[in-house]
């Protein structure tokens, strides 16, 4: 049996829950959990704010931790070995974004939290393919939030192929955007930061951005046209996207790694007369989640965290509730 910290109905508190996982597949591994990251999508799922939660739900994708226990047909990994799981747990292994090393594409996926309990437990089960080996010079107290939020920001700078000399900005300095600022900083950008608070200027600095622009103010919007490679929305929130469009360079790209639920209203003339492209990705390959973290290992880049016991888990989801979380939160057994 399983001890592990559950929701029993939408936006309930967190309650002490014990399961059995079955026989463990010959191709999973079972994962004794030392930290797990608390991320805005586990409070959607306690939530149901995506309509796709199913109770008792177990929340935590974010997960460190060692290998307790391998299926027979595991031969990459060993026993005791340091590990992460981020938001996905097994893929379908046959579809063309699988074979084409896309997994994180994959529509057959599980969800580490979707029909599957998570890390907020004493251990977790997985698809061995889904599970990352963490490099030395990682801290395991803060490398969680690497495998949902770090990817997140990672990813696109790979997808795209975004060179050292491009000018990116970034719209939104939280848990996702402070993780942007810092990769994009390492990966040799000119990085400007886009916030409506003065008291994150300085923090914006010191997380990487070379700049900062107040995006409260129409003069700054219109002072940057024509400027970016890349703008990265973190936020989850409607803004004038016409405005950030307008700040791209001829080719420029709005990429969208925040889960704005509001439809995006953006004028299709000056795409098409700059060539401007408006994408989105969704956390990252296991492969692509190994190289940000051997990236972040050679750079010290680690998330900035807060630290709760896990018997705490619903007062460190009040605290990230509350917005003052700065930026990320990590259960520790």
């Amino acid at each position: 049996m399983i001890q592990a910290y559950a929701a029993f109905e939408p936006g309930g508190e967190l309650r002490p829950f014990e399961y059995d996982p079955g026989p463990l597949g010959a191709d999973e591994v079972e994962i004794e959990v030392e930290h797990c990251g608390i991320c805005h999508s586990d409070l959607s799922m306690i939530d149901n704010a995506w309509g796709m939660s199913t109770y008792p739900l177990v929340p935590g994708h974010e997960v460190i931790g060692r290998i307790a226990a391998l299926g027979p047909g595991v031969e990459h990994l060993a026993h005791g070995q340091r590990v992460g799981l981020g938001w996905h747990a097994g893929y379908c292994l046959h579809c063309e974004s699988c074979l084409s090393g896309d997994h994180n594409l994959c529509g057959q996926a599980q969800g580490t939290i979707v029909a599957h309990h998570g890390g907020f437990a004493e251990k977790v089960r997985a698809a061995a393919v889904s599970v990352v080996p963490l490099p030395d010079g990682i801290d395991l107290t803060r490398a969680g939030p690497l495998f949902c939020g770090g990817i997140t920001a990672f990813d696109p700078l790979v997808q795209f192929d975004i060179p050292p000399t491009a000018r990116v900005a970034v719209i939104g300095i939280g848990g996702l955007g402070h993780l942007a600022l810092k990769f994009l900083k390492a990966w040799g950008c000119e990085v400007t930061a886009f916030t409506s608070n003065e008291a994150k200027r300085a923090e914006a600095l010191s997380l990487g951005a070379h700049h900062t622009l107040d995006s409260r103010d129409p003069a700054a919007l219109e002072g940057a046209a024509n400027r970016f490679d890349l703008i990265m929305s973190t936020v989850n929130v409607k803004l004038d996207w016409n405005a950030y469009v307008a700040a791209l360079k001829p080719k420029g790209r709005l990429h969208f790694v925040g889960a704005t639920l509001e439809p995006l209203d953006i004028a299709a003339f000056p795409l098409i007369a700059g060539q401007r492209s408006i994408s989105g990705t969704p956390v990252g390959s296991p492969a692509t989640i190994r190289r940000m973290l051997d990236f972040a290992a050679r750079h010290g880049i680690n998330p900035v965290t807060e630290h709760f016991p896990l018997d705490r888990v619903n007062d460190a989801i009040a605290h990230l509730h509350s917005g003052q979380a700065r930026y990320r939160v990590v259960l520790s057994r």
